[in-house]
């Protein structure tokens, strides 16, 4: 039966006849964990149940991570009760921590969160109702969500070195030279700001979800709204990894650099650009990832940008300090090529077209963005890996139609979503009088 909307039997326990799609989504989510901790155990890495053991009782593996979903779960208590929840997860944490200290363990953080996070859902699912449990366990689904999500990803990473051991770098490369090397460029940047810049950027780079979480939290303060960053970022890391399988490719430090650790084709990065004339798959045996085709971090950093746009200026500004400083570091430190990033730019729009303002249905304008994205990414992609001799014979040409590419996205974008309503680049857009205007409203 329904009590205060919420399916519950009489007694007040869920009923799980009355959420079959909840259910049939945790089963199968438990399922992934468990197949991809045996995968992780016949391979010999550690797997996400494994991960996340250790999250609970042992040693985290990201001091962030953890309190980043806690902070996601809090959304759905009252004040009070998000006070008594951080209470104990700092007592825990602290108790952990001495804990490791005392017998000599290392410095870290996060068992705390963890810990509360559950119990904040078992104790909903248990003795709540109505409309406290559903807000509480929805902030707890997310901020898990976000925890697995992560988990899962450093498995599949691994799996992308297990089955492709083949990389397409020479043909990434290749089409880089159209956007003049950027990589290349960037890396003697980032050089010449010294430790401190390093520093910086590489901070900003490994803390991806912090910032994710501050703009998250300022969009989900008043309650729960039609969209919100959580949702393309989770949607960003499910579609996005999918490509690591279909176009492998590693990164410039990696294949050309010292990073390689002497499976690279020579070390030209940053100082040298390596003279590939005819290019093929390579052997690659080191242990790194094949997760640079799209940029994922610039997808992310860019939904970050995005939805940062509906908040006081100190948050427009810390979400584009943080996609400046990733566009940098993914660049800057060997990771990506420019031409990731364009399609990570793409990809995060397309995306982002198909959640944002769901309340206009799917119109002609967001059914022209998301299959217009789409085709755009293939384009793309199909051009990197097949007309990569191509591209670097004329740059002067391709190096505008890569970045033209890009730019239709970007445009069609902003018609249909920030433009003002009744200019002839929002009526485009399908931005009709009527319509708010969302550049100063919550995303």
């Amino acid at each position: 039966m329904l009590i205060n909307d919420s399916p519950v039997s009489g007694t007040g326990r869920l009923s799980l006849r009355s959420h079959p799609i909840l259910i049939s989504a945790g089963v199968v989510l438990v399922a992934a964990l468990v197949a991809l901790q045996l995968v992780a155990m016949r391979h010999g890495f550690e797997g996400p149940l494994h991960s996340l053991a250790k999250d609970f009782v042992g040693t985290p593996k990201s001091m962030s991570l953890p309190w980043a979903g806690f902070a996601l779960a809090l959304v759905g208590l009252t004040n009070p009760q998000r006070i008594r929840a951080l209470a104990a997860a700092v007592v825990l944490d602290l108790l952990f921590a001495a804990g490791r200290l005392l017998f000599d363990g290392p410095v870290a953080i996060g068992n705390g969160p963890t810990l509360v996070l559950t119990g904040i859902g078992l104790y909903a699912a248990v003795a709540w109702t109505g409309e406290q449990r559903r807000s509480a366990l929805r902030g707890v689904g997310l901020g898990a969500l976000l925890i697995l999500a992560t988990k899962v990803g450093d498995v599949w990473l691994q799996i992308t070195v297990l089955t492709r051991p083949l990389v397409l770098d020479e043909y990434v490369q290749l089409a880089d030279r159209a956007l003049g090397n950027p990589s290349w460029v960037m890396g003697g940047v980032v050089d010449s700001l010294g430790s401190v810049g390093y520093g910086v950027l590489h901070w900003v780079y490994i803390e991806l979800p912090v910032a994710a979480i501050v703009v998250a939290l300022y969009q989900l303060r008043n309650g729960w709204p039609s969209h919100y960053l959580v949702r393309t970022f989770l949607l960003i890391g499910l579609i996005g990894p999918l490509f690591y399988l279909l176009f492998p490719v590693v990164g410039p430090d990696f294949a050309f650099g010292t990073a390689g650790a002497g499976s690279q084709l020579g070390n030209y990065w940053p100082a040298v650009v390596p003279n590939v004339v005819d290019p093929a798959a390579i052997p690659f045996d080191s242990p790194a990832p094949r997760n640079c085709m799209p940029s994922l971090h610039t997808a992310w950093a860019l939904a970050i940008f995005i939805h940062s746009r509906g908040g006081p200026r100190w948050l427009r500004w810390g979400g584009t300090f943080w996609l400046v400083c990733t566009l940098m570091a993914t660049l800057g430190f060997g990771y990506h090529y420019g031409v990731d990033l364009v399609a990570g730019v793409v990809l995060c729009l397309t995306l982002e077209s198909a959640l944002r303002d769901p309340e206009r249905g799917w119109g002609r304008f967001r059914v022209r963005l998301v299959v217009g994205g789409a085709v755009a990414f293939a384009e793309l992609l199909l051009g990197y890996r097949y007309l990569a001799v191509e591209i670097a014979e004329y740059p002067l040409f391709f190096g505008p139609l890569i970045l033209g590419i890009m730019g239709a996205v970007v445009l069609g974008f902003y018609a249909s979503f920030f433009a003002a309503p009744g200019s002839a680049l929002g009526r485009w857009g399908g931005r009709v009088e009527a319509d708010p205007v969302p550049v100063r409203a919550a995303s």
